[in-house]
Order: structure tokens, then sequence, then C-alpha cells
């Protein structure tokens, strides 16, 4: 850690999770509108838990200069969020008989293949949302949820052990103070 007691901070854009969460929630407007009737309120509730998704990484990311407690919390609010989408997808899939794909699932290994793929965008999947099927659709993001939801919970956990390992602002800006008069002469 340099002898600044605010890090670098702010890369959200280069985190594995904030590309997923973004074609997830693309993905979720697309879905909410062709497969939900006008007016239903599943589809503010769905189009806003992936908009939090999103949304809490950028924000965690900002703030994780002047405050890994506040980092990790908004991290955790995009991963709840995304959990509570993947919830409605599943009801969805539910609900209409059709079923979730097993981890065996020939569709899911192809889901695989793509989110290794990088730089990953929106049309990556795109034949995969967009699809005739809406049981496809909605199988594509879960897996999309699934494997986004954890990276978030591993980008936690990085987070919990970069905590312990350099503390908060406070013991930063306590211990630059310190080294700051040491070269001063006090």
């Amino acid at each position: 850690m340099p002898d600044l007691f605010i890090p670098s901070h702010g890369g959200y854009k280069k985190l594995i999770s904030y590309p997923k969460a973004e074609i997830i929630y693309y993905g979720t407007v697309y879905f909410t509108k062709r497969f939900y009737f006008k007016g239903d309120r599943t589809i503010d509730q769905m189009v806003q838990a992936a908009r939090s998704g999103k949304q809490n990484i950028a924000e965690a990311s900002v703030a994780s200069g002047t405050s890994k407690e506040f980092e990790i919390k908004l991290t955790n609010v995009a991963r709840a969020s995304l959990e509570e989408l993947l919830i409605d997808y599943r009801d969805f899939l539910k609900i209409r008989n059709y079923e979730e794909w097993n981890k065996d699932h020939l569709y899911v290994k192809r889901l695989r293949e793509l989110n290794r793929q990088t730089p990953l965008t929106y049309d990556t999947f795109r034949r995969g949302i967009e699809n005739e099927d809406p049981a496809i659709c909605a199988n594509v993001l879960i897996g999309l949820i699934k494997v986004t939801t954890y990276l978030l919970g591993r980008q936690i956990q990085t987070l919990e052990q970069e905590f312990l390992k350099y503390g908060g602002l406070r013991e930063r800006m306590t211990k630059a103070r310190i080294a700051s008069r040491g070269k001063q002469g006090y």
C-alpha cells in the first residue's frame, strides 16, 4: 500500500462482475418488456433489482477509496439485489412449468464458454437472451446471475482480507500523519 491514505479507486469497469451485471440489467429490461404485461408490478421490481446490482457495484468501487466498510456493504447490496432477481427468474420458470437448467445441461456448458470471453458484452449473450423460447431467455439470465453473485461473493471475501491487512481510512490517515510528522522532525 503506498504512503497515500486514499488509495486509487473507481475502477469498477475493470471488475469481472460489472460487465456481467450490466448485461443482466439490459437483458432484464428486454425480458420484462417481452414476457410481462405492461403495468405488471413485477417489471419494476425485476428491473430495479437488476439496476441495483449494476449500480451498487459501481458505487462501491467509487466509494472504496474512503470507506472499505461502505464498499463491502454496497458490494453485498449488489449481490443481494441479484439474488432477489434470481428468485424472480426462477418463479417465472416454475409458474410456466419450464425447467431450470442443471449444471450439466448442454446450454450451461455453452454459457460457461461465453462467460470466459473478453470483452464481455450484451451481444455475447444476445442469441440466448433474445431467443424465441422464454425458457432459454430466463435460463441464460439465471446463468449470468449465478456467475455474477458468485464473483461478488469472492469480491467481498477479498475486500475483507484487504481490510484486515491494510485497515480502514482512519487507520491509514493516522499512519500517514505519523509518517509525515516523522519526516518533518517532530
